[in-house]
Formats: C-alpha cells, sequence, structure tokens
C-alpha cells in the first residue's frame, strides 16, 4: 500500500460539482492498494495515518501526530499510486490492486478509521474526483506499508 499524506489546513473532494468530503485542519491521504494489501497493511497504514509526527509542536518541530492535533482525515482512493512507472513513457497499472479487491479494502480502511478517529471524510471510490486542498508548509509524504 501507497499513501501520499499532505498536512492540510483545509481540504474537499467533489465528484460532479457535489462535495463528497472535506476536512478543516488534518491530513489528506491519497491510498493506492496493491494486490498483496490485507487487513494487516490496513492496520499499519491507519496507526501511521493516526500517529505520523507530521504537525509543528511549540517550538516549531514536527513532534505532533493527527491524533495529537484532533484533525480531520480525508482519504482518498487514488490507484495510480500503485503504478509502475519503472520503463516506457506509458504508467503500468498491473501493480494496482483489482477495482473490486481495492474496494474492499479502501471500504475496510475507512470503517477502521471512524471507529478510532472522530473527523474522517472520504471521496467516491471510482468516480472521477476533483481534489481541493491547501497544503500546509507544504509538508507531503509518501509511505509504504
Amino acid at each position: 500500500m501507497k499513501l501520499l499524506i499532505q498536512r492540510v489546513s483545509g481540504a474537499r473532494v467533489e465528484v460532479e460539482g457535489e462535495v463528497v468530503g472535506s476536512i478543516d485542519q488534518g491530513l489528506l491521504a491519497l491510498v493506492g492498494i496493491e494486490p498483496q494489501d490485507d487487513q494487516a497493511s490496513l492496520s499499519r497504514a491507519l496507526h501511521k495515518l493516526l500517529n505520523y509526527r507530521m504537525f509543528s509542536d511549540e517550538a516549531g518541530k514536527m513532534n505532533r501526530s493527527l491524533t495529537d492535533v484532533q484533525g480531520g482525515l480525508l482519504l482518498v482512493s487514488q490507484f495510480t499510486l500503485a503504478a509502475d512507472t519503472k520503463s516506457g513513457m506509458r504508467p503500468s497499472f498491473s501493480s494496482a490492486a483489482p477495482p473490486a479487491q481495492g474496494a474492499a479494502l479502501f471500504d475496510a480502511l475507512v470503517e477502521m478509521a471512524r471507529a478510532q478517529h472522530p473527523q474522517v471524510a472520504t471521496g467516491r471510490f471510482g468516480a472521477n474526483m476533483q481534489v481541493h486542498l491547501v497544503n500546509d508548509g507544504p509538508v507531503t509524504f509518501l509511505l509504504e506499508v
């Protein structure tokens, strides 16, 4: 699983002009699910999302997690993160989970997140989404779980 995470002062996802998910301060996570991912991968990913220290403390150091700052978590499925880009000029998506597996695992991740964190919003799996964000910092990390 690959997670592109961004510290945001605000973010929202629109589908056909309708806002389907939004947060204020917090974390936008673009989630790329791969065929080998399973429940253990989801648990590791969620632990990282909630506890990765990427928010500043009083001294300006990145010592606070999403849980510490009580920020929002916006989860957006993005199968293109799992693309193989090592050769050629066109990405291969054979390294991404098939749609049914990806949808099931993404839904499970959302359920787990909602059980552990009070502010969780999502995009819409498989939809053409427009993601709007204000990257705070900018602070962006690619996590591989």
